[in-house]
């Protein structure tokens, strides 16, 4: 049997951890299926699958097949698009991945422009204040705020958001404006989507880290109901500077410590196709990335 056949075989029984699971993604009786992972370990002379009644599992030898298996594949496909000319017409589905409050902000504009440039295209727009595995959840391209963990991902820089302490002018007019981390103790503070009562706000100080430990007044579930209590004069709040751009455009909220902070984070379109990448995936990322280094409180 040709072997990038038994190659996508076996990566779609590994990942659906089912033989019937890999024949229904595949279009294939669970028979056909059964005789290409026995021709695949044949030929390799290895275990690649441990089978119960209930699950298949991949082996260690398996599991390390298996990221090899998945880049000959991809790379097969890369070589394929490009031989058909698919980068010719952006066409198809994609999944993008954001935080809530900047999906909502300054990624939406971006699809929606993108939707209306390419009528043949289609978007599911996976807006969580989390970590998505993009593999595993079927997502092609996401944004991420912060230094990127996986090398696997391909990366391209947008920008920079900071993480800045605001207060509504009139809290600071009643209450005065903190000169130092450590008045903190003394204001009341609101933070967002914490569990504990008791945390640390790190700093810079003249080079150096520092931290002060918070006691809040208020702890809301999101960071909208954050921004929400800090306009209306509560208190003190830490958010990403994108949160609350509009409202310090606006005057509605005030920077506060700003010599005190925390080095920028860096904004990242990441994906994990190659050099090869289909049509829709270039004409969205370059769309993304011109609208989103065009955005003056993101760089």
């Amino acid at each position: 049997m040709d072997r990038l056949y038994l190659m996508t075989v076996y990566v779609a029984v590994a990942e659906e951890e089912s033989f019937a699971g890999a024949a229904r993604r595949l279009g294939m009786s669970p028979p056909a299926v059964t005789r290409a992972i026995a021709a695949l370990e044949d030929r390799l002379g290895v275990k690649l699958l441990n089978r119960t009644t209930r699950h298949v599992r991949a082996t260690e030898a398996g599991e390390r097949y298996l990221d090899d298996a998945r880049r000959v594949i991809a790379a097969a496909d890369e070589a394929d698009e490009a031989a058909v000319g698919i980068n010719a017409q952006p066409r198809g589905h994609m999944t993008v991945t954001a935080p809530v409050l900047f999906g909502r902000m300054y990624v939406m504009p971006g699809i929606v422009d993108y939707l209306q440039q390419h009528p043949d295209t289609s978007v599911s727009a996976l807006f969580l204040d989390r970590v998505v595995n993009m593999l595993e959840e079927g997502v092609d391209v996401g944004i991420r705020i912060g230094e990127l963990s996986d090398s696997s991902y391909r990366a391209l820089r947008v920008g920079h958001v900071r993480r800045v302490l605001c207060a509504a002018p009139s809290y600071l007019q009643r209450r005065g404006i903190p000169q130092v981390p450590q008045d903190l103790k003394q204001h009341d503070v609101i933070v967002a989507s914490s569990l504990s009562q008791n945390i640390e706000w790190r700093f810079v100080d003249q080079g150096e880290p520092s931290s002060v430990r918070i006691k809040p007044r208020l702890t809301v579930s999101s960071n909208d109901g954050a921004i929400e209590a800090a306009t209306l004069g509560l208190g003190v709040t830490r958010l990403m500077s994108y949160q609350v751009a509009p409202m310090l455009a606006a005057g509605t909220l005030k920077v506060v410590l700003s010599e005190f902070e925390s080095p920028r984070v860096p904004n990242n379109i990441i994906h994990r196709e190659g050099r090869h990448a289909s049509a829709k995936m270039r004409a969205f990322i370059d769309l993304m990335a011109e609208h989103l280094r065009a955005e003056p409180s993101l760089n």
